[in-house]
């Protein structure tokens, strides 16, 4: 990452050496073309002080001496968490900020949303699996056995999968129209994806809220639900760079997707006369 950002440090003054000689003839304009298209690609960075785009994170100079990048629109460095320990920046992440939300989104590389998305989906599928065999109060250890070797897991991940498809599409489409309604720029749906499931990591924590059992533990599913409801609105706020009305109106209309879908699987459950267990006493 920061051997990109410094190779593309030093390339404007060539740029612009050849858009001085663009009027010469039809092909110093097509290599002009090239050059600013080349420019506009470079600036993948972000500052995560104002969101304004950056060619480098930093610029390496002789014998190891690193200078961080100032941002020409806020004067602030570009991004101060290149030196920070990673420790330090998921802490930063798990309080919210959007500077280390911008960090984790433009400035590096990140490509595990996809892994992590199955694993907070098995973490819910656990979870969901867990209250339903508890509701059959079994104490009987072949019965037990018997039970974990039905499909009823699977179909948890599925029910998981279902609902989490129908929070995004809400998410996704109530955006699409806001931008289609004021006329701006098309979404990233791909970049918008990713920080959702990257934002989604909370979920991770059903885990040991079902392992550690208490008497609390209701409490601590609907304390991960806002955490990660939270996350999802930080993460929208930062990737488009809207303000906290239109994130939390986005959120909303994921969230009224989701219960319409759980109420339709309700009412087609009981009109065929199956059990809808698995829609009872969900706390997450």
């Amino acid at each position: 990452m920061g051997t990109d950002g410094r190779r593309s440090g030093f390339r404007p003054g060539k740029g612009n050496t050849e858009g001085v000689t663009a009027g010469k003839g039809k092909t110093d304009g097509v290599a002009v073309t090239a050059t600013t298209a080349a420019a506009s690609a470079s600036c993948q960075y972000r500052c995560i002080e104002c969101n304004q785009e950056a060619k480098e994170l930093y610029r390496d100079y002789s014998h190891g001496v690193l200078k961080i990048t100032i941002c020409k629109s806020c004067q602030k460095p570009v991004d101060k968490y290149i030196e920070y320990d990673p420790v330090i920046i998921l802490i930063n992440a798990i309080l919210c900020r959007a500077q280390a939300y911008r960090h984790i989104l433009f400035n590096t590389k990140i490509n595990m949303h996809g892994k992590l998305c199955v694993f907070c989906l098995l973490c819910e599928a656990y979870l969901r699996w867990w209250q339903l065999q508890d509701s059959s109060r079994s104490v009987d250890p072949d019965d037990f056995i018997r039970y974990a070797k039905e499909w009823d897991f699977y179909r948890m991940f599925a029910i998981a999968s279902l609902e989490q498809t129908a929070y995004f599409t809400g998410i996704f489409t109530f955006l699409w129209v806001e931008r289609r309604r004021t006329a701006k720029k098309a979404l990233n749906f791909a970049l918008l994806l990713k920080a959702l499931l990257l934002s989604s990591y909370g979920k991770l924590l059903l885990i040991p809220a079902v392992i550690w059992e208490h008497d609390y533990t209701p409490l601590c599913l609907r304390l991960i639900k806002v955490f990660v409801l939270t996350s999802n609105f930080q993460a929208i706020r930062v990737t488009l760079n809207v303000n906290r009305k239109l994130s939390f109106l986005a959120i909303l209309s994921g969230l009224l997707v989701e219960s319409a879908m759980v109420y339709f699987f309700q009412r087609m459950a009981r009109a065929l006369g199956s059990d809808c267990a698995i829609y009872k006493s969900q706390d997450f």
